[in-house]
């Protein structure tokens, strides 16, 4: 053993033990603080749903877990590639399972290990707990008794049964094969396909793919003997099966002019000279893990045509069962199905081939250490860590279950459904997916400033193919579409203005420009050379109204953005300033902190200016605006002190003038959001009985020392800064900001073009 591998041995037994040991633990959902949550949990309260489930016994899934509860079962006997090392020993792999169904769908689980490798008693002891379950997920089971196993629990229970091992990797390997088919040109009712291996996802593997269209006469399974064939006398009814008819008796003979190869069985028994015998682009899923049947190395030297899978995270196109099984069981579970069958298997193929296809977010690339994942020969398998799996396969297999008449439950809205399992996961704050609808609901154009990045041109794609608004990308066109070119992003839809080129457009704005500032210092020459830069035209688009709203600071200074923004549109008569403000989104809540970026040290009228400002924003995020000026006193605690005596100005000319909005202070910022100790010792302040969510700092410097803080001590995920005040909607996003906050600050620049609140 390696020092790599040693370490990794540690690493492994450390990650298992370090504080509680295991990977999963039970948590109580409900109250349990008093003796009253106790008795409605317990004895007596209990008794009454137990009374509605036997009067109902459906309503098992109103009252109990047991919808969004999966038993992980195993008999330990052909555990992870370990082999039959019994039912303790097997423990953390189930253990495992149940961390990544918990993780990746929400779901939870009961990890069960049976000590008997009878099928009949093995059977008998899942049927006597199914009651308990929503689903079963049989796990490391050896062959051939898994096949017995699962068909006869399939046919005894009511709720969905899958043997993971077998149709996990069928799965995943064949929507990797039907993406592989479309860059090869090849139909898979023509290709001839080489199996290698006859064990339980072996045969999966290939049931599932002539389901899809494989011709069975086209396919060559291997054993350990050789190639199952009918002269064998050797070989088990499940084996008999696949036995072929052709001339064929050994791996090399059947990899000769073979289209796909699929190995499930163990590494390093494929040579450079068979995948060279294969047909032109040839398709190879060496899927045997640790090792391979070859290398990838290997593979890709011997033929530069090739499209190679493996099971392993450090190639391309990993076959990961975690792709599937949680998402599968989400599906079924969300509709009460009954079994999990054949359409919801395919439905899953079809949802991850189509995922594949699109557009992939940069910040899943990201967690891969890649620039850019696009759909090609390293690119046909989603990533595991992909946002998006659960909302396309769930509601895919959900889809299916029902029209094929074993769902319990139907879905009527499935933008609605997705959007709960978005939720369940926690994946984007209520707000952003409210912004989200608000924005699809009413289409705008919003301009990227800075169109020749790679980043902002990811944005814009992802911004239009999300249907969060219509972009359009400003720069030179010749450029920008090289750079799409050399990371294969598709433009067809995308508008590009190469304002450099667009000289009428430059005169035109030139002169609308010189109107506005000419009783300003400002020349003609010098407005014709102004409109030259793409900041300058980007924000006359907005104010003609060619551009409903932009985006830029990407590559530029927030000042030349916002000077250029402030001279072109103008700032809102009403107000004092303008204002920065950001979207702290943190373990205890939604937070909106103000003013983080534009006046180091504001009086009390622009104080209060942002308060209104930055209350009107929250207004427009669905959220009622709770404000607290914070000062590091509490009400007049301090006196003869500037900073103090500005807040209490402000917070005295918001009471007098905007009455309806909740706001007081001055008050410390502990104070203001512990709502029992601010209460009881403030009962008179305008905040008793809300939560604060709204929070204006005295001073630039507070303001940016406290969202960076919560970033970074507080782990908090930030939005912004989102800048208010001008007439028309401009966000200017932090230099080499990531695809996905470009996109959220082009979202809420959308919606702020539709939004007319004021307070």
């Amino acid at each position: 053993m390696d020092e790599k591998q040693k370490k990794l041995v540690q690493d492994a037994l450390n990650y298992h033990t370090e504080g509680r040991p295991g990977k999963l633990e039970v948590i109580p959902t409900k109250r349990y603080a008093t003796q009253r949550d106790l008795s409605l949990a317990y004895s007596p309260g209990v008794a009454y749903p137990c009374l509605e489930i036997e009067k109902n016994p459906d309503d098992v899934y109103k009252y109990t877990n047991k919808g969004n509860l999966v038993a992980v079962i195993s008999n330990g006997t052909a555990v992870l590639g370990l082999g039959d090392i019994g039912t303790e020993a097997g423990k953390p792999v189930m253990e495992g399972k149940g961390l990544l169904f918990k993780v990746f769908s929400g779901i939870d689980v009961f990890d069960i290990e049976v000590t008997t490798k009878n099928i009949d008693e093995f059977v008998c002891a899942v049927k006597q707990i199914s009651p308990t379950f929503g689903g079963i997920n049989l796990e490391d089971i050896k062959a051939p008794e898994c096949f017995e196993i699962e068909k006869q629990l399939v046919e005894a229970l009511d709720i969905p049964v899958m043997h993971d091992d077998q149709h996990g990797t069928a799965i995943i390997s064949n929507a990797g094969l039907l993406n592989a088919l479309v860059l090869s040109n090849k139909k898979i009712e023509d290709v001839k396909v080489v199996v290698n291996g006859a064990g339980a996802s072996a045969m999966a593997c290939t049931k599932l793919m002539i389901s899809l269209g494989a011709k069975k006469e086209n396919v060559v399974m291997v054993d350990s003997k050789g190639v199952l064939h009918v002269d064998r006398v050797d070989m088990n009814i499940y084996k008999k099966e696949f036995a072929t008819t052709r001339n064929v008796h050994t791996l090399e003979e059947a990899m000769k002019d073979a289209d796909v190869f699929y190995g499930l069985s163990k590494g390093n028994i494929l040579s450079k000279d068979m995948i060279k015998s294969m047909a032109p682009n040839c398709i190879v899923f060496a899927m045997a893990n640790p090792d391979p049947e070859i290398t990838y190395e290997d593979a890709t030297d011997a033929r530069k045509d090739i499209i190679m899978a493996t099971g392993r995270s450090d190639y391309p196109n990993q076959v990961n069962n975690v792709l599937g099984f949680p998402f599968i069981f989400r599906g079924a579970l969300d509709v009460r199905a009954k079994k999990i069958n054949e359409e919801m298997k395919k439905a899953a193929v079809y949802a991850l081939a189509e995922l594949a296809r699109e557009a992939v977010p940069e910040e899943v690339a990201e967690v891969y250490g890649l620039t850019n994942l696009t759909f090609g020969k390293e690119y046909i398998i989603p990533k595991p860590f992909d946002r998006r799996l659960i909302t396309h396969v769930s509601a895919a297999v959900a889809k299916a279950a029902m029209d094929s008449g074993v769902a319990r439950t139907m879905i009527e809205d499935w933008d609605a459904y997705k959007l709960s399992l978005e939720k369940l996961m926690g994946y984007e704050n209520q707000i952003i997916r409210t912004l989200r609808q608000k924005a699809s609901q009413n289409l705008k154009k919003v301009v990227f400033a800075e169109g020749a990045n790679f980043r902002v041109i990811k944005a814009a794609v992802e911004f239009y193919t999300e249907k969060l608004g219509i972009p359009v990308l400003l720069g030179n066109k010749k450029q920008i579409k090289s750079i799409a070119e050399e990371f294969s992003i598709n433009l067809d839809d995308i508008e590009i203005i190469d304002h450099l080129k667009k000289v009428e457009k430059r005169e035109e704005y030139a002169k609308l420009l010189w109107e506005k500032r000419k009783r300003k210092g400002l020349t003609m020459e010098e407005a014709k050379h102004r409109m030259r830069n793409h900041n300058y035209f980007a924000s006359m688009m907005v104010e003609q109204g060619d551009a409903d709203a932009m985006v830029s600071g990407y590559t530029s200074k927030y000042k030349d953005v916002a000077g250029a923004a402030l001279r072109v549109i103008g700032a809102r008569k009403d107000i004092e300033s303008l204002a920065g403000m950001y979207i702290v989104f943190s373990e205890k809540g939604t937070f909106f902190f103000g003013d983080t970026t534009v006046t180091p040290d504001p009086d009390c009228k622009v104080l209060a200016s942002n308060a209104k400002l930055i209350a009107e924003e929250v207004k427009k995020f669905g959220k009622v605006p709770v404000v607290a000026m914070l000062s590091y006193s509490n009400f007049g605690a301090v006196s003869n002190n500037r900073t103090v005596e500005k807040v209490r100005a402000a917070v005295t000319y918001l009471h007098e003038n905007n009455p309806d909005l909740i706001v007081d202070g001055d008050i410390q910022a502990n104070i203001a959001l512990d709502m029992e100790t601010r209460d009881e010792l403030f009962p008179f302040t305008k905040l008793k009985g809300h939560e604060v969510n709204t929070l204006i700092f005295p001073s630039l410097s507070s303001g940016n020392i406290s969202y960076k803080l919560m970033q970074t001590i507080g782990s908090a995920e930030l939005v912004g800064p989102i800048l208010l005040g001008l007439n028309k909607p401009v966000q200017i996003v932090p230099i080499k900001c990531s695809v996905k906050e470009l996109v959220n600050m082009a979202m809420i620049a959308a919606v702020e073009s539709s939004s007319k609140v004021k307070i």
